[in-house]
Parts: C-alpha cells; structure tokens; sequence
C-alpha cells in the first residue's frame, strides 16, 4: 500500500497571487483559451459545482448542462468529465447528458463511443468493515461504498482526521493492490496505480482528444495529479480555489469556472507566456 496524494498541498507554483478585476473580459484575459484544438477535461465537486453538507446535495446550476452540452459541440465531443464520483451520481446530476467520464479517478471510463470500461476491482470487503466499524461510533464519519473503492468522509467531524487517518491506512495496509487517497475531508482507498493524471493520458491518446491541447480544471488534492498530465502534455491545469498547486492558473469559485465556461463564444486570450514561469497562477474574484 502506498499513499498517492499526501494532506500537504504542492508547493511548486504557490506564489502570491496576482488580482484581477472581476467580470467576464477579466475570465477571458486570465484563464488560458479553449480554442478548436483544446481537450477540455473537467472536475466536478468544488470545480462545476460548489461543495456541499452531502455528497448527494449537490445542488447544478441551471445554466451549467446548457454550458457544457455547447462545448461538446464546439470542442467535437474533446470533453469529458475526470472525477472521484460514480459515475451514475455524475449521469444524475449532469442529465440528460452523458459524456465521456473517468469515474472514480480513472476506475471506469465511459469512452466518447458510449462503451464503458471497468478496470479490475481489488477485494474491499476488509476496508469497507474498517471503516464502516469507525463510523458508526462517530456521526460525523459518512462512508460511501463505489463499485472500486471505499472512501472515509470527515467534513462534519474534522477533529478526527487523525484517527480517520489512522485506521484507512491500517486498512490499505491490510489489502493488497490498493493505494490510500487523500483529499479535501476525506480518505479514500482505490486500485493503486490509478489517478486523474492517468485516467486523462488515457484519454488523450484516442480520438477525439488525441493530438489536442489538453486543460484541466479541478479544486482538491486529489486533481494534481491532472495538472501534472496535462502540463507535461503541452496544456495547462486550472486550480480552483485556495491552496498551493501545480496549476498554472487559478480560478477563484466554481462560480467563477462556470463563468468562464459559458463565455466560449467571445474572443478569447492567452495570459502573456512570461506569466507562466515557475508555474505562477492567477486568481480571478468574483
């Protein structure tokens, strides 16, 4: 067993912040362009959709599928959603679409033909009772059971991260060909050797991404490693919100990220290139 992300941040790109006015033209001179040759890659909890108490409250804003159903268009079907959810929560909160989806960071894939691709699914019967034993003697523990992983939810009971901590990797340790996770509020155990990162190099090498500039935007811990990929494949990733990052841009809200999103039919620029040494980002308020 292996830890894939650790609870410290990255430290490369975390510079001071420059601030920009807020508004649309100040989403178009900071965030990089989604041209005719971009592979869009997108997050979906804290990235398109804010956060919330629940999993399951997650409440879509009204002009996001709208949004997104004019970018498949524009972009030739090159976007898909790269996320730690389910992948039938994800089809329930973005219907009726159904877009090509790494679901459970990589674990399913729903390619841009439509077919879906599971990958082998370690035994995680002993992580499951582990943590499922821990929360039901805290509240504030939520555990949700996914098709390939198990993931330790403390959003409501931060004080016990440590012990949270303590007993998933326990856990991990116990089950051969896993890897512990660690992201905003939550400990996650999945099939080792699978990230975004990999989920989205997958994606790039089949139509219709191959051969694109690939952007990522996500909000977690858990979404470096898709910055990671897409910057070594030409593109740029996008942070969302706080914290040191990778990225070499920053977007403040998801609010903000919808902005950007449903301005794609005006001009659009490139922050200058000397902006981009050390992997600075940029912050946009909204």
């Amino acid at each position: 067993m292996k830890t894939s992300a650790q609870t410290s941040a990255p430290t490369s790109g975390s510079g001071p912040d420059s601030l920009l006015p807020s508004g649309p033209q100040s989403l178009l001179q900071a965030l990089p362009r989604i041209g005719p040759q971009t592979a869009l890659f997108l997050d979906f909890d804290g990235t398109l959709a804010d956060l919330a108490a629940q999993p399951e409250a997650v409440q879509v804003s009204q002009d996001l599928v709208p949004a997104l159903t004019q970018l498949m268009t524009r972009l030739n079907g090159a976007l898909a959603i790269v996320s730690g959810r389910k992948l039938a929560d994800l089809d329930h909160f973005l219907a009726p679409l159904q877009l090509p989806t790494a679901a459970e960071h990589g674990a399913q894939h729903r390619l841009a033909s439509g077919e879906v691709v599971k990958l082998a699914t370690p035994d995680l019967q002993e992580v499951a009772r582990l943590s499922t034993a821990l929360a039901q003697r805290h509240a504030g523990l939520r555990v949700e059971i996914k098709s390939a992983a198990v993931a330790l939810h403390y959003r409501h009971a931060p004080e016990l991260e440590a012990l949270a901590l303590q007993v998933m990797t326990e856990a991990a340790s116990s089950t051969p060909q896993v890897e512990l996770l660690c992201g905003k509020y939550v400990f996650e155990v999945k099939p080792a050797g699978i990230s975004k990162g990999s989920a989205i190099e997958a994606f790039m090498t089949a139509p219709p991404f191959a051969g694109r500039i690939p952007l990522f935007a996500g909000d977690d811990l858990t979404d470096e490693a898709g910055f990671s990929a897409v910057q070594r494949l030409g593109g740029h990733g996008i942070k969302v919100g706080e914290g040191a990052t990778l990225a070499h841009y920053r977007c403040e809200t998801p609010a903000a990220l919808r902005q950007w999103l449903q301005t794609t039919g005006h001009e659009q620029v490139l922050t200058p290139a000397s902006n981009e040494r050390d992997n600075p980002t940029e912050r946009i308020n909204t």
